[in-house]
């Protein structure tokens, strides 16, 4: 089998965090989805709202959280097995707060869970890799940017995938996802300038697009190289 080969035959699952299907979130997905597509791989799209998740943890997901043998509900067990059928997983979301919102939290915390995808001498996550796709409002130029991503890339890839056994972990912070410009001051008061319009907004959501892109691109020649 040729390396080619090898790549066609791998799954990606795309997980979006999003209430809206017309929103930037959603498209950046479907855009990150069809990238993954044409690389090859084989898309499970899971869209969390659309499929109605419950991102709260229950009694019947952790009868006894101690026991990593634990038996889990139908529901996560399924989305189990979709993790466990892929070889790459990119979530799609934007950032709350810092963070990613709460059905994506709540979706890792019921899913993700111990004796699944942690608390095992041999992880069963093991060799995977993860792209998180974080949509923010917040301009480039905004002083705030450069601890967002420390926030989220100590989080996300040191304190969840990592701790899983993910063997990569990339956290795409994508800023100006608002065609209203917008800051904090030092004084904690939010700025908001005049929405773009016309040519300007078609620019930035154009270069909003190419960034994204990028960041799946490079991803899916890293994985490549590993696969």
């Amino acid at each position: 089998m040729t390396q080619q080969d090898t790549t066609k035959a791998r799954t990606a699952l795309v997980v979006v965090a999003h209430h809206r299907t017309d929103s930037l979130t959603a498209h950046t997905a479907r855009r990150a989805a069809a990238r993954l597509e044409a690389a090859g791989y084989r898309i499970d799209l899971l869209d969390l709202h659309a499929e109605g998740f419950d991102p709260r943890m229950n009694t019947s997901d952790q009868p006894d959280w101690g026991n990593r043998d634990k038996p889990y509900s139908d529901e996560v067990r399924a989305h189990m097995r979709r993790i466990l059928d892929a070889d790459v997983v990119v979530a799609v979301f934007p950032v709350y707060w810092q963070s990613v919102p709460a059905i994506l939290k709540g979706w890792i915390d019921r899913v993700w869970n111990y004796g699944f995808a942690y608390g095992r001498s041999k992880p069963r996550l093991a060799g995977k890799r993860m792209l998180w796709l974080g949509l923010a409002g917040a301009t480039g130029a905004d002083p705030i940017v450069d601890g967002m991503r420390t926030v989220l890339e100590t989080n996300l890839s040191e304190g969840i995938a990592y701790y899983c056994g993910f063997s990569h972990s990339t956290v795409g912070l994508l800023t100006d996802a608002e065609d209203r410009p917008q800051r904090v001051d030092a004084e904690g008061n939010l700025l908001i300038g005049a929405a773009v319009a016309g040519a300007e907004r078609e620019a930035q959501y154009a270069d909003f697009d190419r960034r994204a892109d990028e960041f799946v691109e490079k991803f899916i020649a890293e994985e490549r190289v590993s696969a």
